[in-house]
Order: structure tokens, then C-alpha cells, then sequence
């Protein structure tokens, strides 16, 4: 059974790279852990060479953003993942599991809509998650002006569909188990009949490491049609309030219609259709929201109170919450102070002000004790959610 290239990112199964190379954007990039393993195997001959460098004594893109096209058509050799309490035995007619979708995260190493990658690599790599529904893709990005202008493109939807067409020709016998006799060349006729748009098991987010990065993304995400929207707030640099309104739509939790049919691909009326939408009315607010603190070198501390608040809104909301990681720093406890009486430690405000000593109320120490140490509780409950499938 093969499956996809395993990770440590705990909110998926497995990455996926059709793409490499990306560059900085805004202030969570600072530290971004795909620039480092992208140097670290830049050497002539290796995978990254000519998409990072060192300078300063740090690792830089360079710039440069590529296609790998032996990586394009990865998906379709995995199998689905195996639920840890499925009491299923394997089909016989089939080699794998199906009780539920594989996460996939999309370009972990890049972002699918920077502004170098071409349209006609967009169209393949987006052709080849409609074909392959087994998996449930994942792909974040901070440039949501660039996703929004391509998914809400009726052209983009009809080269995607093309070219999904032509790969499942192509590779009908990797893709299905063929039922005997079964006749592949009725494909050929109205493929787009069974596909919708957006993509269902395409899941689509941005990354908010602070308020100002929320303020300008997420309004972008919400406008942008897919099966299921979420945010990425790793790492967390500042508090986030999400109870911003647009078009008369909360970004968490809120949601109106229109009260109208829309007419486009998979429709089945407003307001909780993905496919399209007729107005501001309809939008749905987030689906999902991950948090996390910075680990590496450089790693800022996360304040506890920001990731609470996430939280505490997610769950007046009835928004899946995922806390993954504190980071590479942890709150001062009481009981742990004489221990870490000799570990770095700095002094944390609200505003993300790093100090030597007490200043404000709301301040916390931090102690730098490494992420494995710091670990995923959050006031000492582990919070792993996901939202449902819409496919």
C-alpha cells in the first residue's frame, strides 16, 4: 500500500509538492521552516538548488518557483487512510480502506497561488484533486487575492475540468478498479457531469499570524468559493478577533442568505451552497481555525491569552478549533519556576511586547523550553478538531 510523503504537521495525514521555491510576504514569514529545509538542500544535484540561499548567515529564497513535474501526479498512486477505529475489513475488489478521506496538505514547501506560479501548472494540480477524491487537500496560502481571482474564474473551472478529463483517460487503471466489462470510454462523454465546483474535497485557507493580517485575508478567503474555508493562525503574533462583519457576515460563525437559488455547477440554492454565490448575503463564515506558537530558532513566544481567545470564539461559535503546538516557549507556571530558574525567559504583553521585567497587567513569562517540552495543552486540555467533509 503506498501512501503520501508523511509529515509532523498535525493537522494532516501527508504533504504534497507539485511546486517549489516561494518568498516572504509579511511578518510571519520571519522565521518560515520551509526557507531552512529548502537551503538546507539547495547543493548542486539536490532538490532545492537555486531556490534558497544564505545571506546574512540566514536562509533566503531566492525567488524562484517551479513546477516538479514527477511530483504532479503523486495522488493518484496513494490509498485512502485506514481510521485507527474502523472495525472494516478491506473490500475485496479493493486494496484499501474507504472510511475516511486523506488529508493532504497542498505545497507545504511553496504557496499554490503565489504570483510566479503559471496558470497552466494551477489547472494541472487542481485537475488532478478533482480526479482524485479519495483525498481531502489542504492549501494555505497568504496571498488570497491571487486565490480568490483564479477559483471564482468560470475559465479556470473549464480548463480544470478539461484537463481532469484527459487525465482520468489517461490514467483510468491507476485511478479505479475497473468492474469487468466495464466500458472507460463512456467517460469520454460529458465528464463535467460528475464534477462540481468548488472542488468538495478541496479545503482552502489563509494564514493569520496577527490582526492585520486577518483584516486583509480572511474578507478575500470568505469571498472565495469553496467546499470549506479556514485560518491558520501560526504562528500567532498577536490577538485575533474574529468577530469582524462583512457584507452583513460574521467571519465566525455567522451566516445569512439571500433566499435565492444561484445557478452554476452542483447548485442546490442558498444559503449554505459553496458552489456560487448571488451576493455578500450569502457568505459563510469560517469553517475551522488552527493555532499554534513558533518553533525554530528566532521563535517569538505566543502569548496564552491569544490562543484562549481563539478558542473561547470558536466554541461560542461552533467553529472547529485545533490548537497544534505552544511552540518553542511556555507559559511561567508556579510550581515549575525554581526548576526553569536558569532557562532563557523573557517577559510577554498583550501587544507582543517582549521586556526584561513585570510592566502591564495581562504580561506572562515565558521560558524557552523547546517544543516537545512546551507541547499541545491549552490550560491543560488538548483540543485536535476537524470540520466535516462537505464532499
Amino acid at each position: 500500500m503506498v501512501m503520501g510523503t508523511k509529515t509532523g504537521i498535525e493537522w494532516t495525514d501527508m504533504t504534497w509538492n507539485p511546486l517549489r521555491g516561494c518568498s516572504r510576504v509579511s511578518e510571519g514569514c520571519r522565521n518560515c521552516y520551509a526557507e531552512k529545509v529548502a537551503y538546507r538542500f539547495s547543493g548542486v544535484g539536490q532538490p532545492y538548488a537555486g531556490f534558497a540561499v544564505l545571506r546574512n548567515d540566514h536562509a533566503s529564497w531566492t525567488g524562484k518557483v517551479d513546477l516538479v513535474e514527477k511530483h504532479l501526479l503523486d495522488p493518484l498512486k496513494w490509498n485512502f487512510v485506514h481510521a485507527p477505529d474502523c472495525v472494516k475489513s478491506f473490500l475485496p475488489d479493493k486494496d484499501y480502506c474507504d472510511c475516511r478521506q486523506s488529508r493532504v496538505f497542498v505545497n507545504s514547501m511553496s504557496d499554490l497561488f503565489h504570483e510566479k506560479v503559471e496558470r497552466r501548472w494551477q489547472v494541472r494540480i487542481f485537475a488532478v484533486m478533482a480526479i482524485t477524491p479519495k483525498h481531502c487537500y489542504q492549501a494555505l496560502t497568504k496571498r488570497p487575492e491571487q486565490m480568490l481571482a483564479l477559483v471564482s474564474s468560470p475559465d479556470f473551472m473549464r480548463d480544470v475540468f478539461q484537463e481532469a478529463a484527459s487525465l482520468i483517460e489517461l490514467n483510468w487503471p491507476r485511478l479505479f478498479v475497473m468492474p469487468k466489462g466495464f466500458a472507460w470510454e463512456k467517460l469520454r462523454v460529458e465528464p463535467q457531469a460528475d464534477m462540481a465546483w468548488p472542488l468538495p474535497n478541496l479545503q482552502l485557507g489563509v494564514s493569520v499570524e496577527n490582526q492585520t493580517a486577518a483584516d486583509e485575508r480572511i474578507p478575500l478567503l470568505l469571498r472565495t468559493p469553496a467546499a470549506v474555508r479556514f485560518i491558520s493562525a501560526e504562528p500567532l503574533l498577536g490577538a485575533v478577533n474574529l468577530d469582524s462583519s462583512l457584507g452583513g457576515t460574521r467571519w465566525i460563525g455567522g451566516q445569512r442568505g439571500c433566499g435565492e437559488t444561484h445557478r452554476g455547477v452542483g447548485s442546490s440554492g442558498c444559503p449554505r451552497e459553496p458552489h456560487h454565490h448571488h451576493d455578500d448575503r450569502c457568505q459563510r463564515g469560517l469553517d475551522w481555525v488552527i493555532c499554534g506558537g513558533e518553533s525554530g530558532p528566532g521563535a517569538r513566544p505566543m502569548h496564552p491569552d491569544w490562543a484562549r481567545s481563539l478558542r473561547d470564539q470558536c466554541k461560542a461559535a461552533g467553529v472547529p478549533f485545533f490548537f497544534k503546538q505552544w511552540g518553542e516557549w511556555l507559559e511561567d507556571m508556579a510550581s515549575g519556576a525554581q526548576v526553569l530558574r536558569d532557562v532563557q525567559h523573557t517577559w510577554l504583553s498583550l501587544d507582543g511586547t517582549q521586556h526584561a521585567g513585570y510592566n502591564f497587567q495581562g504580561d506572562v513569562r515565558c521560558w524557552r523550553v523547546g517544543k516537545h517540552a512546551a507541547g499541545a495543552l491549552l490550560d491543560g486540555v488538548e483540543h485536535k478538531q476537524f470540520p466535516a467533509v462537505r464532499a
